[in-house]
């Protein structure tokens, strides 16, 4: 018998994500099905399944559907989904699911994103290690023992009432006419954006959408479906300038991070979208009553966010990196929207979970609800300006955390340690973050600073003692 089996390099610290056929194989998804059903106590209750474009997403379903039948669950099957879709559909009939996605990651990869009932999301320390420790247990076993009752099998298609659900929440039947360029990457878009903004199920939109890379592709023939990369927007940024369009969206291979580009080709970061959707959120609670809406944003969004949260008589929450830590303090503050400088965008009438079509329709709403260009409005959101994420592999990143902290640690310089090292001028002219990844041997660092000639200096003079 086999009792050394060990999932580890394919199970991380919000998900699951591997090389198919290496550190994920259809042996280990279905021991994953069942030990997901004994972790989460799902015997007799239903399991939502589904997958993206990749070619062995079909598969993967197939078996975490033999594994979780096994152990007594009722499986519906989804089929084709974004990750979003998982979510409404986790949300709406309050059950517990899986989807098979490696988001950007090359054609190579597969995973899962695990939820538990009503889009609550799942990670290390939240069941995802207990289901890799049943998993590897049934694999050492080489059997999955049958429960009493053997679960059954059904299908169901969510697209329409997943289109309908976001269409319920922010109305552009209203706005101006907008040209707006779609860049799916052969993702998941491909299949939801003509649901959600066209008139495929329901009425027309005043939108022209431009199609780029709809079809459903999990070989990824035209780019990664990476839009954190610059080279992966080229395409976008040329249609948009090239067509005359009033915006473009970027989506990752599954759907559920949006980016957005300018009429004149130009990104608009992920802070200033947080800052848009934020204000819109913040009038729609108030409107409803709410006395203090409250907004989350990770550290590293700009600081233009909490000032406008604050200037719109909202409360702004700050929280580490990570969209666990984010959708538990959402829930936690009962939160109505949280942003993150990675374009995941969560939202309280969505189960605290992400997802980027919601995100890119009130980007569409706020637009179109005015006259000005979206570069000119987008102006309104970026007041000051950001290095971006700026990674370094280093052999001893405590090390160089530790020169750039007897560097920087000075009279009226703050530093808090809420993640990674946060340093913050006294007079608020700039800050800087220096975190180390969890899983490779980088350290990053994010800029923030009033003028260009302050953040390039002050970005200079970190890596200085970064690459010592």
């Amino acid at each position: 018998m086999n009792t050394t089996i060990d999932l580890s390099a394919s199970f991380k610290a919000y998900d699951v994500r591997g090389i198919v056929g290496e550190t994920i194989t259809v042996e280990s998804v279905r021991a994953v099905g069942a030990a997901f059903v004994d972790v989460l106590g799902l015997s007799g209750e239903t399991v939502l399944v589904g997958g993206d474009m990749r070619p062995s997403s079909p598969e993967f379903s197939e078996a975490f559907a033999e594994g979780a039948t096994a152990r007594g669950a009722d499986v519906v099957m989804l089929g084709l989904i974004s990750t979003d879709e998982l979510y409404y559909a986790s949300g709406i009939y309050n059950a517990a699911g899986v989807t098979f996605t490696a988001s950007h990651n090359p054609a190579q990869y597969n995973g899962m994103k695990m939820s538990r009932p009503g889009a609550v999301p799942m990670s290390s320390e939240t069941g995802l290690a207990e289901v890799r420790e049943g998993a590897e247990r049934y694999l050492a076993e080489g059997t999955i023992p049958e429960a009493d009752r053997r679960g059954s099998t059904s299908s169901r298609d969510v697209l329409k009432d997943y289109a309908e659900y976001l269409r319920s929440l922010v109305d552009l039947s209203g706005i101006r006419p907008l040209k707006v360029v779609v860049d799916a990457g052969n993702g998941m878009a491909g299949l939801t954006t003509p649901a959600v903004l066209g008139a495929e199920y329901l009425s027309a939109l005043p939108l022209e959408i431009i199609p780029l890379y709809f079809e459903l592709d999990g070989s990824f023939p035209n780019h990664p479906a990476n839009p954190l990369e610059p080279e992966n927007l080229r395409d976008l940024k040329q249609a948009v300038v090239s067509n005359g369009a009033d915006l473009g969206l970027a989506f990752d291979g599954d759907a559920d991070r949006c980016f957005v580009i300018d009429e004149l080709g130009e990104p608009l970061s992920p802070s200033a979208v947080t800052g848009m959707v934020a204000r819109r959120e913040i009038r729609r609670a108030q409107a409803a009553g709410e006395a203090e809406p409250v907004i989350i944003h990770n550290l590293i969004t700009s600081r233009a966010v909490p000032e406008l949260v604050r200037a719109e008589g909202a409360r702004p929450v700050r929280t580490r990196v990570g969209h666990s830590f984010i959708k538990a303090v959402m829930a936690e503050e009962g939160a109505v929207f949280g942003g993150e400088h990675s374009a995941h965008y969560y939202f309280r009438e969505f189960w605290n979970a992400d997802t980027g079509m919601l995100a890119a329709m009130h980007v569409l709403a706020a637009l179109g609800e005015q006259d000005r260009p979206l570069s000119a409005l987008g102006k309104e959101y970026e007041p000051y300006f950001a290095s971006g994420e700026i990674n370094t592999r280093l052999d001893d990143v405590e090390a160089a955390t530790a020169r750039v902290r007897q560097e920087f640690e000075s009279d009226g310089v703050t530093v808090d340690e809420v993640d990674g090292l946060t340093f913050t001028a006294a007079d608020g002219s700039w800050w800087f973050n220096l975190r180390a990844s969890n899983t490779e041997p980088f350290l990053r660092l994010n800029a923030e600073a009033e003028n260009p000639e302050i953040l390039e200096n002050l970005t200079a003079a970190v890596l200085e003692q970064i690459r010592q």
